[in-house]
């Protein structure tokens, strides 16, 4: 009798569930081995190439394997420069990239430290906030995310990503400016903000009356690419201040020139952020985060030992800087801005064919497509969703999800995508839509 041989994607997934921890998901029902990656391109063990328009984890600003970065990193491999420094040594590669990532700041932030990623990152931020105010009360967002670590998750506004071991005891959360489903049932004609000044009722009802801070991403990815109005933020930071607290604003999906305006888009928002925390895209998905504040919050931390052992090592702030370069050399916000505005427009045409398409919103290239199973009443399509990623993968096209209840479509792919692409993506939007009506009758 002949014997089965497994495959090696069939060992990858056995080994998976003998040894990851169960939290650890795939994507598809039947998950994809990827090997290899090039520009907007991954393939698979079979060499099926498909185009990467999430970004591995909307992380590739400027595509996988950038030759610039392959060259780099084959010459300090060749020149045997050193892996890991820590910041108790002195080292050129920190030293250049803190130096550009100021450049590039608001004015008045001029103060920076380098983590391994965006929850780090965003737990510098709470500590330094709270350390500087004296005070322990964070206000966040529901639908709000900000990381994987304790701190962090505590202050997530989704049920599946926390732990009943999550500490929230110093935290409180404030109204999501969720536009397509406002808190408060208003139109945009008849918006007065309500959701900005609920910030303040949740301060003066939830807290004794002083906070450490308040933490918002200027577009709420995981929440499903949720985007408030620009005058949301304006609100919000006059409210902060009032009561004392330091506003964070976590640019970890948002920053790196993804939202096609300033690298940081909390600069083109003019939010008057005290510390901005970015990581994913800042080093083309290396494990690099940074936290930006301002120089009086920093005076703070002083006389106080803070370390992180692989925080601004040379490979990753190398990796980081040079993607910075070539977001500049390549003029790639340009080409986030108009390549976003293409690819809305043209999702924008499909929501008018299929009435699964409730919203489409976002900034540059951080785009959400919210699919309801009905447009009155705006029941979320969740199976529908997953069923969309399936059709779509199997035409060549990898998109990720997102929203509380996972029916919102997220796209972020690399910003040199070009207009070809975004053709192509609309096509197979379009094809996987029609079956998914005809499979939905």
């Amino acid at each position: 009798m002949e014997v089965k041989t497994k495959t090696k994607k069939e060992e990858l997934v056995e080994i998976r569930k003998k040894n990851f921890l169960p939290t650890a998901f795939l994507y598809y029902k039947n998950p994809l081995q990827l090997v290899k990656g090039k520009g907007s391109y991954v393939y698979d063990e079979k060499g099926t190439e498909y185009l990467d328009a999430i970004g591995g984890i909307v992380c590739n600003s400027v595509g996988h394997n950038h030759p610039e970065i392959q060259e780099a990193l084959i010459k300090m491999i060749r020149n045997d420069e050193i892996q890991h420094t820590s910041t108790v040594y002195l080292n050129q590669h920190p030293a250049d990239l803190v130096t550009k990532l100021i450049s590039e700041a608001p004015d008045g932030i001029n103060k920076c430290s380098f983590t391994n990623s965006g929850s780090e990152a965003n737990e510098l931020a709470f500590m330094a906030a709270r350390h500087t105010t004296g005070e322990t009360i964070v206000v966040n967002l529901r639908h709000g995310y900000h990381g994987g670590t304790s701190g962090t998750l505590s202050n997530c506004g989704h049920h599946t990503w926390r732990f009943k071991a999550q500490p929230v005891s110093s935290v409180t959360s404030a109204l999501e400016p969720y536009c397509y489903r406002c808190p408060f049932n208003q139109k945009p004609e008849s918006c007065h903000l309500e959701c900005a000044k609920n910030v303040e009722t949740t301060i003066q009802t939830s807290t004794h009356g002083k906070i450490a801070a308040f933490i918002a991403e200027p577009v709420m990815g995981i929440g499903g690419v949720i985007t408030p109005r620009k005058e949301y933020f304006h609100e919000v930071t006059k409210i902060v201040h009032k009561y004392g607290g330091k506003y964070i604003s976590d640019e970890v999906q948002s920053g790196a020139g993804r939202c096609g305006e300033d690298f940081l888009l909390t600069k083109s928002l003019k939010i008057d952020a005290d510390i901005i925390t970015m990581a994913k895209g800042f080093g083309n998905g290396a494990p690099i985060g940074a936290v930006l504040m301002k120089e009086d919050i920093a005076n703070t931390l002083s006389g106080k030992l803070y370390f992180n052992t692989f925080g601004g090592d040379p490979y990753q702030a190398m990796q980081a800087l040079k993607t910075m370069e070539i977001i500049e050399a390549e003029d790639l916000i340009k080409n986030t801005k108009l390549m976003g505005e293409y690819l809305r427009k043209g999702l924008e045409e499909l929501m008018n064919e299929y009435k699964i398409i409730g919203d489409v919103r976002g900034r540059g290239l951080l785009i959400g497509i919210e699919l309801v199973k009905d447009r009155n009443t705006k029941e979320h399509a969740i199976k529908e969703c997953a069923e969309l990623m399936e059709l779509c993968k199997d035409r060549g096209l990898l998109i990720g999800k997102g929203g509380l209840s996972g029916n919102v479509i997220r796209l972020a792919p690399a910003l040199s995508i070009n207009k070809k692409q975004v053709d192509f993506m609309l096509n197979v939007f379009n094809e996987s839509l029609k079956i998914l009506s005809v499979n939905k009758s």
